[in-house]
């Protein structure tokens, strides 16, 4: 079988360094703040040259404490990308805004310039910008939307640990950005786990405040938050993956730069488009096919493993009919059933590679005469 994801052979390959992070916590008891957490923290933000970094409890929690540190009015709008995970969207109305879902791009997948400013209102305050599937959204054209409409941008790094927009790494650009940990991202713990970053101070010491019960000082609470907190295991855990990050990317990007070179020319395929701009790390490497689910068939047949992200856009899920965009004519609404994520990660090896590769070939060889891509 290849695997989609190999987390077990990931920690084969670094067993040492984590079997002894990990003792080393237990036996100093460092299991809640402490010095591993605010080791993790500084490296982290060292890695991604931002000034701040607050260690919380999951990447979910992360977006809705960045949101709640900025102190908007209640009922604010924000606007999230149609194609993303719900926690994006949920962080939203969880902290009591209005969800505005926006197009994405064709092409690379991230938030739609173009229909966020279609979208802007007198109530916008903010634009999540989703660094899908690893690629870094526009960063430029995004700052000059919200300057002249005077908006906060989150940035939302759940997927594009390491990635860079015209070589700033991701989570060091907008106002303040979210990470998440979760164990099957690019750098995952064992566990929950998520950080804030942000190069502004007050809301640095914001979310720390609410990820800790509104307080700095043990008791000296100032205002009611929460308990979302990055524990010394998995921060001690980020910290041994961290240092292997840079060459797992570049792993990544390898076998992304074999799919686009061997997969360009198949007509029925419509591979992911990599901006020059871009550093992209491949969290998932999405192609867009008409027949996705015969395809992920035929591979799973051939024991390979493969992943749809997303199945259902947002505004097509229950939870978001009040919004009524489900029947907008959004490429998020059109491409949720053609998206189709092939392995990619450091565990696959070149055989690996190469039977994925040709599988697909053989599926559409197979099919010939099938249609070029919709």
């Amino acid at each position: 079988m290849v695997k989609f994801l190999d987390l077990a052979a990931q920690y084969q390959s670094i067993k040492q360094e984590i079997d002894s992070a990990i003792r080393d916590v237990i036996e100093k008891s460092a299991f809640i703040g402490g010095e591993y957490v605010s080791k993790f923290e500084q490296e982290f933000a060292d890695y991604i040259n931002a000034s701040h970094c607050v260690g919380v409890a999951n990447g979910t929690d992360a977006i809705e404490i960045a949101i709640e540190s900025l102190n908007l009015p209640k009922g604010s709008e924000i606007i999230v990308p149609a194609n993303s995970f719900i926690a994006s969207s949920e962080a939203v109305t969880r902290q009591g805004h209005k969800v505005v879902f926006v197009d994405c791009d064709p092409e690379s997948y991230v938030i739609s310039i173009e229909d966020i400013r279609k979208r802007i209102t007198l109530n916008t305050k903010v634009i999540i910008a989703v660094h899908l599937y690893g690629h870094p959204c526009d960063m430029d054209a995004l700052q000059d939307i919200a300057k002249q409409h005077r908006l906060y941008i989150i940035e939302d790094c759940a997927q594009s640990h390491g990635a860079e927009y015209k070589g700033r790494k991701v989570g060091s650009i907008g106002d303040i950005a979210a990470f998440s940990f979760y164990p099957g991202k690019n750098l995952g713990a064992y566990g929950d786990g998520g950080a804030i970053s942000t190069n502004n101070g007050e809301l640095a010491k914001k979310s720390r405040m609410i990820a800790n019960h509104g307080r700095i000082a043990k008791y000296d609470h100032e205002f009611e938050g929460r308990n979302s907190r990055l524990d010394g295991i998995q921060a001690a855990i980020l910290s041994v993956k961290l240092k292997h990050l840079p060459e797992w990317t570049d792993k990544r990007i390898a076998i992304a730069d074999s799919y686009l070179t061997e997969l360009n020319d198949i007509p029925q395929i419509a591979l992911p488009i990599r901006q020059k701009w871009a550093k992209q790390v491949y969290h998932l490497f999405v192609i867009r096919v008409d027949d996705r689910d015969d395809l992920a068939k035929y591979l799973a047949c051939n024991g390979i493993q493969s992943g749809v992200h997303y199945p259902i856009s947002l505004p097509k899920l229950m939870a978001y009919s009040y919004t009524n965009q489900a029947s907008e004519n959004l490429y998020a609404n059109k491409f949720d059933s053609k998206l189709l994520s092939l392995p990619i990660g450091e565990h696959l090896t070149q055989e690996e590679l190469k039977k994925i590769v040709s599988t697909v070939k053989k599926y559409f060889t197979s099919r010939e005469h099938s249609p070029k891509l919709r």
